[in-house]
């Protein structure tokens, strides 16, 4: 389908990339975002407002590689959506020990 992106399946999901992708305080902040529910990806932001578009769109990325988010298409729009059951089926309580 048109606009979709790849993203890995459960069994692919990787502790050291997701570790990786968290440490960043950005991308971290964008998850905590996501842990509430599903945003419009132009109503996610990081914690610095002046952050060019590039950089939000390749911590997306990073996230989503790492099996953190779901970047789906939406109308014209991008849903993002934080992917909770297979984070919490791999590493029990990783997601609330790293989001607190």
């Amino acid at each position: 389908m048109p606009g979709d992106l790849p993203h890995p399946e459960r069994s692919e999901i990787q502790l050291t990339d997701v570790l990786f992708a968290l440490s960043d305080p950005e991308r971290l902040a964008i998850t905590r975002q996501l842990a509430d529910g599903p945003l419009d990806m132009a109503a996610c932001h990081s914690t610095d407002p002046n952050l060019p578009k590039s950089t939000k769109s390749h911590f997306m990325k990073v996230l989503r590689e790492a099996g953190i988010i779901r970047n789906e298409p939406n109308g014209r729009r991008r849903m993002l959506t934080l992917r909770r059951d297979d984070l919490d089926a791999l590493f029990p309580g990783l997601l609330d020990s790293v989001l607190r």
